[in-house]
């Protein structure tokens, strides 16, 4: 019986088929480059999109709920002291827009909740009592020392929120007469007081003593974000801060016709709108 010839092997196709090492190499280097720029770009397109709300913060009795308040109803409400962040969905006057402002209690049990929202937040606003600013500037001071450390210790991926103090009760400040405005003073007094409590807590840092009580040696903070670059030789200027670009603005909230108050108190017209300042800014930055 004559033998069958064996059937012949099957070729395998090669996997590299007519692409060369080297073309494989470029094409593979090229995918990994487009990966890494579509990475970025969503990465970066993220961050810039995170952070639509309002984040109000600053010491107990500033004024916080009362701006929220007014913002939210365009009159002023009743509040009281609260241990919980509140919010509300806020339209200002010119805009069709819709924003969430957060007001965050300033109780130093509670104020360190304001880390739950900075994600979430397109700017922060630090709320000072005008009139109560030169007895308690240092416990102000920080209390403000916690957002700046906060801001500054952003990731890069992340943009940080932008930082907004406003000078609150201006209808309050018992201004001179040749003074521009109660807002441009208030400020002025805001900035200026704040300017020396924070430039003593950085000096106290840099001698090794805790910022925290500016005079115990024991668990000296290494808190930061107390940095500036300029022609002040390293003192803390809110101009010079390398946190960024640091605003401010001037408010109070109306009384009303029936508010139990003096005439010397009663320095603005009662149908003004404290908050115009305030609403303009957050026109343009929200």
């Amino acid at each position: 019986m004559a033998e069958q010839a064996p059937e012949p092997t099957p070729e395998v196709a090669s996997l590299v088929g007519p692409f060369s090492t080297q073309t494989l190499l470029v094409a593979s280097l090229s995918l990994a480059v487009l990966v890494i720029t579509l990475v970025t770009l969503l990465g970066r397109r993220k961050a810039s999109s995170k952070g639509t709300a309002l984040l109000l913060v600053g010491a107990p009795d500033a004024g916080k709920t009362s701006i929220l308040s007014a913002l939210y109803s365009g009159r002023r409400l009743q509040t009281h002291t609260s241990l919980q962040p509140s919010s509300s969905l806020v339209s200002l006057l010119d805009s069709k827009k819709t924003w969430k402002v957060i007001d965050i209690p300033g109780h130093p049990r509670v104020r360190d909740h304001y880390r739950e929202h900075l994600e979430e937040a397109k700017v922060v606003a630090f709320v000072v009592d005008t009139s109560t600013i030169s007895r308690n500037g240092s416990a102000v001071a920080e209390h403000l020392h916690l957002i700046l450390h906060s801001l500054t210790s952003v990731p890069p991926s992340q943009k940080p929120p932008s930082l907004l103090i406003i000078a609150h009760k201006t209808d309050l400040m018992r201004t001179p007469a040749s003074a521009t405005s109660a807002s441009t003073v208030s400020i002025t007094r805001v900035k200026t007081i704040l300017e020396r409590e924070l430039d003593r807590r950085r000096v106290a840092q840099l001698g090794g003593v805790g910022v925290e009580g500016l005079g115990e040696e024991e668990g000296a903070s290494e808190m930061g974000g107390l940095e500036c670059s300029g022609d002040s030789g390293g003192a803390f200027r809110f101009a010079e801060w390398e946190g960024g670009e640091v605003a401010f603005v001037g408010s109070y909230i109306s009384l009303g016709p029936n508010a139990a108050a003096s005439d010397d108190e009663k320095k603005v017209d009662e149908d003004a709108d404290g908050l115009v300042e305030l609403r303009e800014w957050l026109e343009e930055n929200l």
